[in-house]
């Protein structure tokens, strides 16, 4: 995405005009993230079932949370598009699933309006959830927006310093899985927030293994990020800690007692850890690492998947 580029000063449409099609739009979503943006969701609710049982799940709350999120990760996705092109970092030749507006020809003002129509569309369905549950949630929802703004808008972008990593995680990770359980249960316990450290690290990892894709690239256009100020290799062996403390965290959940040892399914998603980690080690080139970002990305989903059927399990036997 941020490879070497010339910057110009003026901000224009591209001049490239190429087939449009559905593919472009979805790939305009960057679907791999939106993962990201659900499995919270499902985990919060998982949990909410063993506070107040099944029979106490409004099916309703818990489809307008999922959109919403997905909406305002969508967006923030769009948001990052265009502020991408309009600083001079994306073109054509940019390594990444970006580029709608660079390669597809794609009016830029277009992916702007269709970013601001996603967070209004989530506005209402937050209002919908407000009704029945709590008002306090459309702060939290509002801030939620004003992040996914401002990761990268306005005159400093959270994505050009360390923080990337723990703003998503803790937005993303924490703060959803604690709304999804929320509005389930009318409360928070201690334990949900517990609950959502493996996940929310995970969710953190992809956007470092972003970082670490484009490292010379951020470096060059004056970004510092956490992959920047630790460099590479130790950014690589920040990825695999980042994985061992999610594995870790699970086993110390179960020897708490707070779950069960059903939890242990997670485990099945290592393999995909290992092969995000070794696919970074050694490569400099940005096309070279993709296969371990989309491992990264993938270790999230698996992981999230398992742990939420896990606690499903824990909650059934």
């Amino acid at each position: 995405m941020n490879m070497k580029v010339e910057t110009n000063s003026s901000f224009t449409e591209p001049k490239t005009k190429q087939r449009k099609s559905w593919h472009v739009w979805w790939n305009l979503l960057r679907p791999h993230t939106l993962t990201a943006a659900f499995i919270p969701v499902f985990i919060g609710t998982v949990y909410a079932l063993h506070i107040g049982g099944i029979d106490k799940i409004n099916l309703p709350l818990f489809f307008m949370m999922l959109l919403a999120c997905i909406l305002i990760q969508a967006a923030t996705n769009m948001f990052n598009e265009y502020f991408d092109y309009k600083r001079g970092l994306d073109h054509e030749g940019s390594v990444g699933i970006g580029g709608a507006i660079v390669r597809e020809g794609i009016q830029a003002k277009t992916v702007l309006y269709l970013a601001y129509s996603f967070f209004a569309a989530s506005m209402l369905i937050g209002i919908y959830i407000c009704i029945h549950s709590s008002w306090w949630l459309a702060l939290i929802g509002l801030l939620s927006m004003a992040v996914g703004y401002f990761y990268t808008g306005g005159p400093l972008p959270i994505a050009y310093t360390p923080f990337g990593e723990v703003t998503a995680g803790l937005f993303m990770g924490v703060i959803i899985i604690g709304l999804a359980f929320f509005i389930q249960t009318g409360t928070i316990v201690p334990e949900i927030i517990i609950l959502s450290v493996p996940t929310s690290i995970l969710i953190g990892a992809i956007l470092l293994s972003n970082n670490i894709r484009d490292l010379d690239g951020d470096q060059e256009n004056g970004r510092k990020t956490l992959a920047i100020l630790v460099g590479r290799q130790n950014a690589i062996r920040v990825l695999a800690g980042m994985f061992i403390i999610s594995y870790i965290w699970c086993v110390a959940l179960v020897f708490t007692g707070m779950v069960s040892a059903w939890i242990f399914i997670v485990f099945l998603s290592i393999p995909k850890a290992i092969a995000a980690t070794k696919g970074f080690i050694g490569k400099r080139i940005p096309l070279e690492m993709m296969p371990a970002m989309k491992a990264t990305a993938q270790t999230n989903t698996i992981f999230g998947f398992l742990f939420a059927l896990g606690l499903l399990l824990d909650y059934l036997f």
